[in-house]
């Protein structure tokens, strides 16, 4: 980890101690107003009090929910959330919710306030996703495919010879592949299959300073619409416990979107079935799970830290990729800077497209809505990988 990211890091874990001090001050006033715990079932209004911790968590309780419930979230439309701080009143008021959503690994504050709000009810999208949460095995047809269409490329049995020598000095068995990447909990370290391969150019040195350290794995599972609907099950299923009442309403509710979020896989399975290319340039890595779910290879600019600056051996990489594989597009984001982007565009005399990680939904969102976004998304994707 380079001196900026610890200095950050260091600051910001200061300013979620401060922010909790601060938040137990203002909670202890809060309980001795009202002489009662607010965060025990539906409120007075008979809806159920629930944060969210950002767009993706906000959008599922919503569904879910409907009328039944009233959504706050805890990061503003516009924010990038990966850094985002809390102020004193939303910590505390995570201790006076009925039901908290959110997913841990991506808003560091967040997690730690959450862990020590003493919530009764709470919605951890990684846990709720299971074993669609997890990139096991990194789609080995994918890496197989990979490999036969390098197979005769010249310096290709080089290649295969480097990646074979590189698993044995990191203690990879020939059938371990599966098991790359994997963390304790069973998440994977999305892009770690990938990272070392001589093919894709990839140098340890340049991942270490793309902000592949990320702890945890890749937290954007609600990009692969099949996790995404085992998290909004798995919702319903905690309104239920929080508001019994009403817990047919709430597993209704996630029927009727999971069966939206079927459509929207099966339209991705349609949209790219007949491209001519599997590989995409993205600014930060925030598509592995979608990569994976279609069979896709992406390449990051920065990693999975946004905020994190490309190294000069990262942007050569991408420039031999992008070459050898035949890239079109390089995407950028809505909620983060397209400098680095369109440089690297510009360079290789490439076009630019926004594909849109759904972190937030603003004006300049390709769509209203999670559902209107993602269908952007593949059609952008399609036109950029030639299926359309």
């Amino acid at each position: 980890m380079s001196d900026h990211r610890a200095r950050r890091r260091k600051a910001r874990i200061s300013r979620t101690t401060l922010t909790l001090s601060a938040a137990a001050a203002l909670g202890a006033l809060s309980l001795t107003a009202c002489g009662e715990d607010s965060g025990s079932g539906p409120g007075d209004d008979g809806r159920l009090d629930v944060i969210a911790s950002f767009y993706p968590m906000e959008f599922l309780a919503e569904q879910v929910g409907g009328d039944l419930v009233s959504v706050t979230t805890l990061t503003a439309p516009g924010t990038e959330p990966h850094d985002m701080e809390l102020t004193a009143r939303q910590t505390a008021s995570l201790g006076e919710a009925d039901v908290i959503v959110y997913l841990e690994g991506i808003q560091p504050a967040v997690d730690e306030a959450i862990e020590q709000s003493g919530a009764a009810h709470v919605a951890e999208a990684l846990s709720l996703a299971g074993e669609h949460a997890g990139q096991e095995g990194h789609d080995e047809s994918h890496e197989e495919g990979h490999e036969e269409a390098h197979a005769g490329e010249p310096g290709h049995e080089d290649e295969a010879h480097e990646d074979e020598a590189h698993e044995e000095e990191h203690g990879h068995a020939e059938d371990g592949h599966a098991e790359e990447g994997h963390t304790e909990d069973g998440h994977t370290d999305e892009g770690h299959a990938d990272e070392g391969h001589a093919d894709d150019g990839h140098t340890d040195e340049g991942h270490a300073d793309d902000g592949h350290d990320h702890e945890g794995g890749d937290p954007h599972i609600w990009l692969d619409p099949v996790a995404y609907s085992a998290v909004a099950e798995g919702v319903a299923e905690v309104f239920a416990e929080a508001d019994p009442d009403h817990a047919e309403d709430y597993r209704r509710n996630a029927g009727t979107l999971t069966a939206e979020l079927s459509a929207l896989d099966s339209e991705y399975r349609e949209g790219l079935a007949d491209r001519t290319g599997d590989t995409f340039i993205t600014t930060h890595a925030a598509f592995g799970h979608l990569a994976e779910r279609y069979g896709l290879h992406e390449e990051a600019i920065t990693g999975l830290d946004p905020e994190s600056e490309p190294s000069a051996a990262r942007m050569r990489d991408l420039h031999d990729i992008a070459e050898r594989e035949n890239v079109t597009t390089i995407f950028f984001e809505t909620l983060v800077s397209d400098e680095t982007a369109r440089t690297l565009a510009d360079d290789l005399g490439l076009q630019t497209a926004v594909l849109d990680p759904v972190e937030g939904i603003t004006d300049d969102s390709p769509g209203a809505d999670y559902l209107e976004v993602m269908r952007a998304n593949l059609e952008a994707l399609s036109k950029a990988l030639g299926a359309a």
